[in-house]
């Protein structure tokens, strides 16, 4: 439920040196190589993987057919080997769902998981030895919580209907989680609107918060936002 309070109303070793978290971008895409078609490794035909060049000096496997595991770990000796020699550093892998079957013999050669989404899976190696240097996953969600005032000085306030809150009659300001790509105050407004078929107005940011270890051992940023 959500109603207005008046003015004065309370409120009640596969991985190297460590694996972190911060989404890749597209931007580290560069040229399309064009891989030779096959190479002989033990005296039998190999298949080379489709890969780019990305912007850092190394390179991402990008997997889109099916292929047999003893193959696919076969060509990715072969490269690795190769990219070693040229002083390629750091080697993406990145493998949509269908093709989950290419993880194990991924591993097994020494990769590691980097981040994950609904329909990939990206994993990552570091050539050299010597400590990565390659970017870490995404750190931190955002939060939203709405401080809504009416032109009668109401403060717009709701009750959970799930979670830790629910059922223990405690009022609180409407709050959410911003969206991949979305600005505070577009989430925010969103967030309100959703919740309680207000439509506010962003004024601004009130003040903000960090914590950590919270959803999914991430860091979590809680912005206090104005609306009217």
């Amino acid at each position: 439920g959500a109603l207005f309070l008046g003015p004065g109303a309370g409120a009640g070793e596969r991985q190297r040196s460590g694996v972190g978290s911060r989404t890749m971008s597209a931007s580290i895409y560069s040229t399309k190589v064009d891989a030779e078609s096959a190479m002989t490794t033990n005296g039998r035909d190999v298949e080379l993987l489709p890969f780019v060049n990305d912007k850092h000096g190394g390179v991402i496997i990008e997997m889109t057919t099916p292929m047999d595991p003893q193959l696919f770990s076969a060509s990715l000796k072969s490269l690795l080997s190769k990219w070693r020699e040229q002083g390629i550093r750091g080697v993406w892998i990145k493998l949509p769902i269908s093709l989950a079957n290419l993880i194990q013999s991924a591993v097994e050669e020494g990769f590691w998981y980097h981040h994950a989404e609904e329909t990939y899976l990206m994993l990552a190696y570091w050539l050299p030895n010597t400590p990565h240097t390659l970017p870490v996953n995404a750190t931190h969600r955002v939060g939203v919580g709405a401080f809504v005032m009416n032109d009668k000085r109401e403060v717009l306030v709701v009750q959970e209907k799930s979670g830790v809150l629910k059922g223990l009659g405690i009022w609180k300001f409407p709050t959410g989680v911003v969206e991949p790509g979305e600005d505070i105050n577009i989430g925010v407004v969103r967030e309100v609107k959703e919740e309680t078929g207000v439509d506010a107005e962003f004024v601004e940011v009130l003040a903000f918060r960090q914590s950590h270890k919270a959803y999914f051992e991430k860091s979590d940023l809680f912005f206090v936002c104005i609306l009217r």
